[in-house]
């Protein structure tokens, strides 16, 4: 459960079930012909992933040139398949043509690291790190932070529970915070205090994936929280794995739920003025991503009995809010 994951369906096993079409779930595994060839160009399979996403992160995209738009439709494209490698059992075809189906996912991930090797040797043959591969040669982005994305992905085939908040912190720098250092690249920035501020939001956005989704984690088996967090609080494994809206989970989430604004407050100190015009999309996410921690709070954090999602037109409020508050101040 990464930071791309926003408006996914159920994890198989959860016991809820997954209503929807599989053609418009997974367009990246359907733009494929049984040979390993496409029938969509690159940019439109990775347009598609981000769209059949339905993320929050597709709000903010809108308000960039089209160039940078598409750029930053790759790379999410990259970190969703990244995640439904694992996440999702995604077959093999999806990372690599031609392997076979029955493979595990810690063997669907090799595939795709390999996959990832010839996009940054210029030899990708899936259509979404075809399409990664010209962005880098217009948006030079380290493989080091893809290569972290994918340690991150790996963390979820070893563990399910995290000791310490370090731990969680590591895992949250990994799936997150890079996926923030990729999205600056492309947005712009003059100065080096900028990647810390992309650092911190990322880990926030992870934070608040993390709160929102605890009882869709917990049906999957998976529980983020720190296990030092839930010792403090009096709240057990099983009271989470069981949904029980304990005095003692409640109090849980509302010290979790702080830490989250902490790095929140933390990523806006630490952005240069000089690069506040150009992180516009960063802080559209910002804001959408903040107040679903005031739904959380609103809710008495209660995370079980419905989803804590915004409406669509509540998203692009948020955007256009942002947006307008820019065009006025420059910021």
């Amino acid at each position: 459960m990464r930071v791309v994951s926003d408006d996914r369906p159920p994890r198989p096993g959860s016991g809820q079930p997954a209503q929807i079409n599989p053609e418009t779930r997974h367009p990246e595994r359907h733009a494929m012909n049984p040979i390993g060839g496409t029938t969509a160009a690159p940019s439109n399979v990775s347009r598609a992933v981000t769209k059949a996403s339905r993320s929050n992160f597709t709000y903010a995209f809108l308000v960039l040139p089209k160039p940078k738009r598409e750029a930053l439709y790759a790379i999410y494209a990259f970190c969703r398949i990244s995640d439904d490698v694992v996440d999702e059992g995604l077959t093999a075809a999806a990372a690599s043509p031609g392997t076979d189906e029955r493979t595990t996912p810690a063997d669907r991930l090799t595939a795709w690291r390999a996959e990832l090797d010839a996009c940054f040797r210029g030899e990708a043959r899936h259509p979404v790190t075809r399409r990664l591969g010209e962005v880098l040669g217009a948006f030079p982005i380290s493989k080091g932070y893809f290569d972290e994305l994918l340690n991150g992905v790996e963390m979820d085939l070893r563990q399910s529970r995290y000791a310490t908040f370090a731990e969680l912190q590591q895992y949250c720098y990994r799936v997150a915070g890079v996926v923030g250092l990729m999205c600056i690249e492309v947005f712009g920035y003059t100065r080096p205090e900028t990647r810390r501020y992309a650092e911190h939001l990322g880990t926030a956005f992870q934070l608040t994936n993390i709160l929102r989704d605890v009882g869709r984690d917990g049906a999957a088996g998976r529980i983020y929280l720190p296990r030092e967090d839930l010792a403090r609080f009096g709240c057990s494994d099983a009271d989470i794995l069981a949904r029980r809206l304990t005095p003692a989970f409640r109090a849980l989430m509302q010290f979790e739920v702080g830490r989250a604004r902490e790095f929140y407050r933390a990523a806006q100190a630490a952005l240069p003025s000089a690069d506040r015009g150009t992180m516009l999309c960063a802080e559209i996410m910002r804001a959408i991503y903040s107040r679903l921690l005031d739904k959380i709070e609103a809710r008495g954090y209660d995370v079980y009995s419905q989803p804590i999602r915004l409406s669509d037109a509540h998203r692009l409020a948020l955007a256009a809010g942002c947006w307008a508050r820019h065009r006025l101040t420059g910021r």
